[in-house]
């Protein structure tokens, strides 16, 4: 190798450009099992953000199942999910356009099953006995919030409602017989990871539900319900403390596997999968201890948990059949694929790579976990990234700067498996921190429950701490450190900017400034997702405006770069302006890119690369560095 260049941190050249990571890259999402074919969603942000359904047969050959102008995604909850199902050959899908399903045999063009409207279906399933879909309706038709129904969807189009009690609705699933079905309902202000009811009953000859019975109690967060081989209904909940994996049978309630893991995750879209029915009374399952995911197999026989080896530590959307198991899979150096498990051996086959290029390993940083002290007597959790390229380094009293990251949600959790747009910053010179706040997921109920009430305190406590360590052992330079979020994560950000003074810049990613107009302007799914991180609005209007950056603008100090789509319904673009107008009146800093066609996250290869590059040359303005390469200076108002 040749020998390494001396040169500042940040910049250095690295071979994980932004246009390698928007044009060579695909999001691989729902994976579904046929027969001997394979199914799966890859989101491809080349083509305009485009999701196409692709179909691996049992000969090993690839066909891509939809013409170009189709894109199988759903609304409902504005995040989707759950936007195709298979069976027989036939795939019925949502078509991200009009909303409408769609069937086809993946030869013929698509055509259409139910009516144009203002109608989102989600959550597709098929019940095979009444030639049906079973799914979740989200209607806009009336006035205020769209009602949202658990319906069969007739394969002539006609829609029936199966239950319209709640709120909200999730996973409609039906027994192998097609005699029983069982789904997920959750009422205002409950969130799905807060309390999700789970429902059992029998269907009657005309498929109508008859006596549903409710099985998990007051409390509960119920995941993924299924019905086994042997009609048995199985379903992850909470009620331990951990999200563990439970059966519900003739004998009663028993738990399946105990442990304080997390068999389960926040509901933020539909068809989110943890486990599935192999052969010989066995399931395979995945699990997180503390963020890193584990592969396993319990024989339900004898209540035993076999831990399957695999090199990957981030894995999603389990399915599997006799002796195989499929998942998409990321590892510390590789970047995520759809992958084929032998469960008996553990080995593994690659189907298809999220990314056209693997990176060189000189160039990873493999993620470091941290736990470290934070207020109020409790840890955090987080992992820590070096800045990596063999083919530089820096003068020797030189420290990186620091990019400490919050994650969306805020009920979520961040990883530590191999992701370009860390590395991109790790392979030129930079440190990260990505942090696990508390409130995160994958470390239990309590962990999780902490953020209750302290939104926008606890959080970015958690985020200075977790900066403030790795200064004090060397690893960064404190007069160098930004934070960066996108969403919940972008009101961490701005928060921490706001109302701490510890980061010396921002980067807020259709961050959330307002939380007022969050309360009143944002879509149903959300809409009292702050009754128990902040308190109720308005009577608890005190909290709210205590812990808005809008309010407490005259407070910000230091740069900020904001990015926004401009179709955003989740957090609409009006809370970034009137944070953008505040600091351009103060002469701070400012940055506001926005992107017209985009809404709550970016899906286009053009903006991808845009808001990368920009960030990037928005740091090297502010930490006096030049960014290597051909990058667009970003213009900063004020600076």
């Amino acid at each position: 190798m040749e020998k390494s260049k001396l040169a500042p941190y940040g910049s250095w050249a690295s071979p994980i450009d932004a246009e390698s990571i928007a044009l060579g890259s695909v999001r691989l999402g729902q994976i579904m099992l046929d027969g001997a074919n394979i199914y799966w969603s890859e989101l491809r942000p080349f083509e305009g953000g485009r999701t196409t359904i692709m179909r691996r047969d049992g000969g090993g050959a690839d066909t891509e199942v939809l013409h170009s102008k189709f894109s199988a995604r759903t609304r409902v909850h504005e995040y989707g999910g759950g936007a195709f199902c298979v069976d027989g050959g036939c795939v019925w899908f949502c078509n991200d356009t009009d909303q409408r399903i769609y069937m086809t045999d993946g030869v013929s063009d698509p055509l259409p099953i139910t009516v144009e409207g203002p109608y989102r279906y989600s959550d597709l399933t098929v019940d095979r006995k009444r030639s049906r879909l079973l799914c979740v309706l989200e209607d806009h038709s009336g006035g205020g919030e769209p009602k949202n129904t658990l319906v069969a969807v007739q394969f002539d189009g006609l829609v029936e409602t199966l239950d319209d009690n709640a709120d909200f609705y999730a996973a409609p699933r039906v027994s192998p017989n097609g005699d029983d079905f069982a789904w997920i309902e959750w009422f205002h202000p409950n969130m799905p990871w807060d309390e999700a009811a789970l429902y059992y009953s029998h269907l009657d000859e005309e498929g109508r539900v008859v006596n549903p019975v409710r099985v998990t109690g007051a409390g509960e967060a119920a995941f993924q319900p299924e019905f086994g081989p042997d009609g048995s209904l199985y379903y992850v909940s909470d009620r331990s403390g951990w999200w563990n994996l439970y059966r519900l049978s003739k004998g009663g309630i028993d738990c399946v596997y105990a442990v304080e893991a997390e068999f389960g995750l926040p509901h933020w879209v539909f068809g989110m999968r943890t486990y599935d029915f192999s052969i010989g009374g066995r399931i395979v399952v995945t699990f997180l201890i503390d963020g890193i995911s584990k592969l396993g197999e319990i024989d339900l026989a004898n209540g035993t948990l076999r831990t399957i080896p695999v090199p990957h530590i981030d894995i999603v959307g389990l399915r599997a059949r006799a002796g195989r198991a499929f998942y998409i899979g990321a590892g510390t150096r590789a970047p995520s694929g759809l992958i084929e498990v032998d469960l008996g051996n553990g080995s593994t086959f690659g189907i298809r790579s999220s990314q056209d290029v693997i990176p060189d390993p000189g160039s990873v940083s493999v993620a470091q976990p941290v736990v470290f002290e934070t207020a109020d007597d409790e840890i955090a959790h987080g992992f820590y990234y070096p800045p990596m390229n063999d083919f530089f380094k820096a003068p020797a009293d030189d420290l990186p700067p620091l990019i400490v990251k919050s994650h969306g949600g805020p009920t979520g959790q961040t990883g530590c498996a191999y992701d370009p747009k860390i590395q991109f910053w790790t392979s030129r010179g930079f440190a990260v921190l990505d942090v696990n706040y508390r409130g995160s997921t994958g470390f239990g109920r309590r962990y999780r429950q902490l953020l209750h009430g302290k939104w926008g305190v606890a959080d970015i406590e958690d985020c200075a701490a977790g900066a403030r360590i790795l200064v004090e052992q060397g690893l960064a330079d404190g007069e160098r450190m930004a934070i960066t979020g996108g969403s919940a994560g972008g009101y961490t950000t701005l928060c921490a900017l706001t109302f701490l003074d510890v980061f010396k810049a921002g980067a807020s990613h259709y961050g959330i400034g307002d939380l007022e107009a969050l309360a009143r302007d944002t879509h149903k799914f959300e809409s009292r997702y702050l009754d128990r991180l902040v308190g109720r609005w308005p009577e608890d209007r005190d909290s709210y405006v205590a812990r808005s950056p809008l309010q407490h603008a005259d407070r910000l100090s230091c740069p900020v770069i904001f990015f926004q789509g401009l179709e955003d319904k989740v957090v609409p673009p009006n809370q970034a302006e009137a944070l953008v107008a505040t600091l351009r009146e103060k002469g701070i800093g400012v940055a506001y890119v926005t992107f017209e066609d985009e809404g709550h996250g970016f899906r286009q290869a053009i903006n991808i690369r845009q808001a990368l590059e920009a960030e990037l040359s928005f740091y090297g303005q502010v930490f006096g560095f030049e960014p290597a390469g051909d990058i667009e200076p970003v213009k900063i108002e004020n600076f």
